[in-house]
């Protein structure tokens, strides 16, 4: 029997919880009802008090139950439901986590939600569910499900999705989904227009005893994969692909926020960089593009997908970017340029074939890395056999011989 935390609303939307609490016991789990509400008293009795919510968040309770600004109090909840479920899973006290919620609702449940591990069961019934959930989902794997209709009574509809929902998330509860592979973990970023290099890395890398997780760099990529880097879930990085910095600097659609390239160097975890897709910057359908940018070097990837050039100027700041998070490494690290192409469309004869730029590109870094960092300069493109080769070979030097561990 697992036991499953019904967070909720309970001030406004307590049988609705109630509901699905009662469905959670017909499939043989235990429910525990978590109220988060903010106004008024609660209109099913919890299993844990707003006070004990608030309490574990160390937030003051005048605060968060003033009444007089409600979005105020939301926010005070929100910074406190997350340390009350990082504990209550840290002691096994909880196998999954469920909860209903309008606007408001969900806003606090899914931080919640958001501040526990990735694998662990996460369901949230939302009438936010079909817009933009990614403030809610964050990088983490949570499940949202459309409520159909609001949050607001017990109806023929409503009780169909909340008994579905019930269904969904003692089936995650119970699903066995332990793995029982060791070997250590090296993440990879790639893009299209790096694919054949990481393609060519990865059966090297596996073979060598590694388990390869590939990020697409599109922004939700990329701070993923800094999310698993950080919780500790990654023994090496293969970051060849880091285009997401040039999004960040002008404004394009697929950043992953200031963030980018610090977890490895935070931790203290072996990597390998290189400037790859950096001659690039995403935007959408060519009516997107800002204003400023006409007349500069377009290439339509796809209907959807504009690719705009990064000019020399732009390059020049993202080399001192790049190298000035590399700086910041606490563990071994090297960066590896390829003088010949950064992209299948930036080599030589590509649309976006720009020797100034890349120039400018690879002095900046060239003169921005602190003395040590070894910087190898390779005579070929991003996706040529040799480029991969001398990537795959610097990340092994700096990880343990894994053929040598096995047999010892």
């Amino acid at each position: 029997m697992g036991v499953i935390a019904v967070v909720g609303t309970l001030d406004s939307k307590g049988p609705e919880h109630a509901f699905v609490a009662a469905r959670i016991r017909e499939h043989g789990h235990r429910p525990l009802l978590i109220d988060i509400g903010t106004l008024n008293p609660p209109e099913v009795t919890p299993d844990i008090l707003r006070e004990e919510v608030l309490a574990a968040g160390d937030a003051d309770p005048s605060a968060a139950m003033s009444g007089e600004d409600r979005g105020k109090c939301m926010a005070v909840m929100a910074t406190a439901l997350p340390k009350l479920l990082q504990r209550l899973a840290r002691l096994k006290q909880i196998d999954g986590v469920i909860a209903l919620g309008g606007s408001g609702g969900t806003a606090i449940a899914s931080a919640g939600m958001r501040a526990l591990p990735t694998g662990f069961p996460r369901l949230l019934v939302s009438t936010m569910a079909s817009g933009n959930v990614a403030p809610y989902l964050g990088t983490q794997d949570i499940l949202m499900m459309p409520s159909i209709v609001d949050v607001a009574g017990l109806n023929r509809i409503s009780r169909l999705v909340f008994t579905r929902a019930a269904a969904a998330i003692c089936g995650m509860v119970t699903v066995d989904c332990s793995d029982s592979s060791s070997r250590p973990v090296i993440a990879a970023s790639m893009f299209g227009n790096t694919t054949d290099c990481i393609e060519q890395a990865r059966p090297v890398l596996e073979s060598a005893g590694y388990e390869v997780l590939v990020f697409h760099a599109t922004g939700t990529g990329g701070r993923t994969m800094e999310s698993l880097v950080s919780d500790g879930m990654v023994d090496g990085v293969l970051d060849v692909t880091t285009t997401e910095l040039a999004d960040e600097l002008a404004g394009g659609v697929l950043s992953a926020g200031p963030d980018r390239l610090t977890a490895a160097a935070r931790r203290g975890i072996p990597q390998v960089v290189a400037p790859g897709c950096l001659d690039m910057i995403n935007f959408g359908e060519p009516s997107t593009i800002p204003e400023r940018y006409q007349g500069r070097c377009f290439y339509e990837h796809n209907p959807q997908v504009t690719l705009m050039r990064t000019s020399a100027e732009e390059s020049v700041v993202l080399g001192r970017q790049l190298a000035e998070k590399v700086n910041c490494s606490t563990g071994p690290v090297s960066v590896v340029l390829p003088l010949r192409g950064l992209s299948v469309i930036g080599a030589a004869g590509g649309p976006f074939f720009d020797a100034e730029a890349d120039a400018a590109l690879f002095t900046a870094i060239s003169q921005h890395l602190k003395p040590g960092i070894p910087t190898l300069v390779c005579d070929c493109a991003i996706n040529s056999p040799q480029f991969s080769e001398v990537c795959v070979r610097e990340l092994l030097r700096y990880l343990p011989d894994q053929e040598s561990i096995s047999r010892e």
